[in-house]
């Protein structure tokens, strides 16, 4: 409407617009106000009356057959009404099964008061049970009177019954041996299951395809609700690396089955020790470079400004000069480039960014931007809440990485030069190595994920997508939508996605997620990040030593191929200050982690609450897996398995610079039978560990059953490679505790004052008893002090057992010490010891000790 001149008077301050029209929309502007340079309304009220429009509902959402079972084909049906005064437009009806969009139709016009039936045929189903709804306009493609009456659902589930008949299916593959080294001949069994209810015959192929290498087996007769074991014929040459194993039940389809999409299994196995990573590292001193060669000294002091002691290999080079510069010569492809880098801090703390030139083939690319914002914490003491990052003298967490995708892909030869130019204005750079990637393309939205977008969030935009974020697990936990999708791009999260407590039991909400998937395109293009430093945070409402990112986890959840980037910048210090947790929570049953990648975060994964957190809740973590997993630059542990924690594993993941243990067992007491929760039966396999600042490479504390195998561990700062120990009061260890076929290099230091020195595998029974040890197959190389160390405590280490274990060059020790305090046994067998400054075994006097065999 035209313009009008009003009159607000003080006191009352209402105005009546009048206004006569058929509109979707009203704005109120303020052309000009004659007491103020400017104008502000507090409340519109928009008052009128509906305009004709349709308004379109649904009922009668149902299927045929009423008892299908999963051999028949089906139709969804439902009836659109327009309830409405005014005819409808063009529109769609999906059908969905468990919030899944699982077909669609076209509508036309539907006249005022008119209806009109729809039905889709769907095809089979698989056994189970089912929730049917259908949806109307789901676009908001018709301006309706109502939107909010769009969806209607049957009340009872659609019921898919097992067909008669035969089922085969994979339940898994067994390989022989299980982890084998590179040029072994392995060889497999695969465990086929009928799940029909009448036999399969004898005679079907169960085929296994694993790096190229087919193989055949044949199956024997499989009575229904059994299952067989199938022994394939031939073997693969075991190769560096990881490989995918894939078995089919009946690859070439002579058994006539009621399901035909569930013969197929797959799994991954790693050759050799360490994880199968798909970068390969360079390092700075072995690269071309004009700059200073850094190098620790004998005892590899640390927490003294050392930045030698904390570099990879002990070894990096310092940029102190324009035109100084490190160039590494690839030898794999690759399209992305991580840098470990330390540059100085900020004056009076907090970090600085500046950028280096990266050179490709001797042209400029690029500036990198390098930043101290994460690291250099100070101060002279051990404990791990006692540092600060107001600068003094002394400094520890000295590195930090930076990381950048290339734009396009680089061969093998390809010089990448990191070069301090005259615009790049640190005062010094050190490089340690590079990591040098070929990534993957983003993948695509699977069909059954709903996106994030959806939901309001917009990538790459700076403003808080958490909202949207939580809506849409809840939306997946409630059963509205199948699967969380996380598109490719920079998403911002400021608070800990969680499930709301409805009855707000205790000061922080502490209720985890739970029946809920999330998956994105790839660590390297869906990444979460915040902003803010976990205390600073306003308004949140679970624990801030959670922090405010990532996911906090209660049961049967599964989390793939995204980032969480945190914003910690310290353990714990002054005004509360939090580094965050990326993964917490009980976890519970069938949690699947894989592909993610954690960063500046005081702990990657926390597996585990105490059972005096809502009792009523307790679900330790069980069949729980880790996989593919990157945790770097964290202020305490990469994953810790607590609380009774049982039957779960990390597996083929690596670990950087971490300010704890990292990885851990501690089968701490806090739980609801110490009797029955225990931490047991847990698995470290084939993980590559380098440079935890702080603790251990792996520890084990309490428990039975535990096992260490196929793990490399490098250049461990202060604390042993391994460890098992009693101290952090946990339950008792028992049954068999098995650390087998690591490679340990550069591992142990001294700490707590540089007053314990801690051998590259050290067994300290602080209290309790330590039995049932057995160490095999294990390279211990290069070690600050002793390979093995029997530390000095209350308890005893009773009938070790050490078998085929090299231990090289002890520089500051002895091949294996048992110290003067040390209680138990141990014996050796294809034991060999050389290069070790103190002596091969030594038992210090006053020890009870005994070491026999060699």
């Amino acid at each position: 409407m035209p313009a009008a001149n009003y009159q607000f008077v003080q006191g009352n301050n209402v105005v009546r617009v009048p206004v006569t029209a058929t509109t979707a929309d009203v704005q109120l502007r303020f052309n000009s106000n004659s007491g103020a340079p400017g104008a502000q309304v507090a409340e519109l009220e928009v008052c009128g009356t509906p305009a004709p429009n349709p308004d379109l509902t649904v009922k009668n959402v149902s299927w045929t057959p009423a008892s299908p079972s999963e051999t028949t084909n089906l139709s969804l049906t439902a009836t659109v009404n327009n309830t409405g005064d005014r005819v409808s437009g063009n529109t769609r009806l999906d059908f969905l099964l468990g919030g899944v969009v699982k077909a669609s139709a076209d509508i036309g016009p539907i006249a005022a008061g008119g209806s009109l039936p729809v039905s889709r045929a769907i095809g089979t189903l698989a056994q189970g049970s089912y929730t049917v709804s259908a949806r109307v306009d789901p676009a908001n493609t018709v301006v309706e009177q109502n939107e909010g009456n769009n969806t209607a659902a049957n009340p009872t589930p659609l019921v898919v019954a097992q067909a008669p008949g035969p089922d085969l299916q994979v339940l898994g593959i067994t390989s022989n041996p299980p982890n084998p080294a590179v040029g072994a001949a392995v060889s497999f069994t695969v465990a086929v299951n009928n799940r029909g209810t009448t036999g399969a015959a004898a005679g079907t192929v169960t085929r296994l395809t694993v790096g190229g290498t087919t193989l055949n087996g044949t199956t024997p007769a499989v009575a229904a609700g059994a299952t067989v074991n199938v022994a394939v014929s031939g073997t693969w040459t075991a190769t560096s690396g990881g490989a995918t194993i894939t078995a089919t039940a009946d690859a070439t389809n002579t058994v006539t089955e009621t399901n035909e999409g569930n013969n197929t299994f797959t799994r991954s196995i790693v050759v050799g020790r360490g994880a199968a990573v798909p970068w390969v590292s360079y390092e700075a001193e072995d690269a071309n470079y004009q700059g200073v060669l850094l190098q620790a000294d004998p005892l590899r002091t640390f927490g003294h400004t050392n930045f030698a002691t904390e570099s990879s290999g002990r070894e990096s080079v310092r940029l102190n000069s324009t035109g100084q510069f490190v160039e590494f010569t690839s030898t794999n492809q690759a399209n992305s480039i991580v840098v470990r880098n330390s540059i100085p801090d900020a004056a009076n703390g907090g970090g600085i960014e500046a950028t280096i030139s990266l050179y490709v083939n001797g042209t400029f690319n690029r500036k990198l931007t390098l930043s101290s914002r994460h690291s250099w914490l100070y101060g002279n003491t051990d404990d791990p809440e006692g540092l600060t990052n107001t600068p003094q003298a002394d400094a520890r967490r000295l590195f930090d990485e930076s990381n950048a995708l290339l734009g396009q892909s680089y061969p093998p030869g390809t010089r990448f030069k990191l070069q301090r130019d005259a615009g790049d204005t640190a005062s010094f750079y050190i490089i340690d190595f590079v990591d040098l990637e070929q990534v993957a393309p983003p993948s695509s939205k699977p069909a059954e994920c709903t996106s994030i977008t959806e939901y309001g969030a917009v990538p790459n935009d700076g403003l808080d997508d958490t909202a949207a974020l939580q809506r849409a697990v809840t939306d997946d936990q409630n059963g509205v939508i199948s699967c969380v999708w996380i598109p490719p791009g920079q998403w911002r999260q400021e608070q800990k996605i969680l499930t709301d407590d409805p009855l707000n039991r205790g000061t922080h909400n502490q209720v985890g997620i739970r029946n809920v998937t999330i998956r994105g395109a790839g660590m390297w293009h869906s990444q979460l990040y915040t902003l803010t430093e976990p205390h600073l945070v306003v308004g949140g409402i679970n624990h801030p030593h959670e922090g405010n990112f990532g996911f906090d986890i209660d049961d049967n959840t599964q989390i793939s191929d995204i980032a969480i980037f945190g914003s910690g910048r310290i353990r714990g210090g002054p005004g509360g200050a939090e580094g965050g947790v990326g993964l917490n929570g009980r976890f519970g049953k069938n949690t699947r982690i894989s592909n993610v990648w954690i960063e500046h975060a005081n702990v990657g994964a926390w597996v585990g609450r105490d059972y005096s957190n809502i009792p009523e809740l307790w679900n330790p973590g069980d069949g729980l897996e880790f996989s593919g997993m990157r945790i770097r630059n964290t202020y305490a542990d990469g994953i810790n398995f607590s609380n009774g924690t049982r039957n779960s594993r990390v597996f083929n993941s690596s670990f950087r610079t971490t300010g704890d243990d990292a990885l851990a067992v501690w089968a701490n007491p806090y739980v609801k039978d110490t009797s029955v929760d225990i931490g047991h039966s847990n698995q470290f396999l084939n993980n590559t560990i380098q440079l935890p600042w702080r603790a251990n490479g792996i520890a084990v504390y309490g428990g039975y059953d535990n096992r260490i195998e196929n793990n490399l561990i490098y250049d461990t700062m202060n604390y042993p490679g391994i460890m098992l120990a009693t101290d952090h009061s946990p339950l008792p260890f028992s049954g068999q505790t098995l650390i087998a076929n690591n490679g340990l290099y550069r591992t142990g230091g001294a700490f707590w004052n540089e007053d314990q020195e801690f051998g590259a595998i050290t067994l300290f029974a602080a209290g309790l008893d330590i039995p049932g040890v057995v160490i095999r197959d294990t390279d211990i190389h290069d070690s600050t002090y002793d390979g093995i160390q029997f530390k000095t405590g209350g308890g005893s280490i009773p009938n070790v057992t050490i078998t085929n274990v090299r231990i090289d060059k002890s520089n500051n020790g002895a091949g294996i010490l048992a110290m003067g305090g040390a209680r138990g046994s141990a014996r050796l067998t294809n034991v060999t010891i050389t290069n070790s400054a103190d002596g091969n075994i030594v038992i210090q006097p006053g020890s009870s000790f005994t070491i026999t065999g060699s």
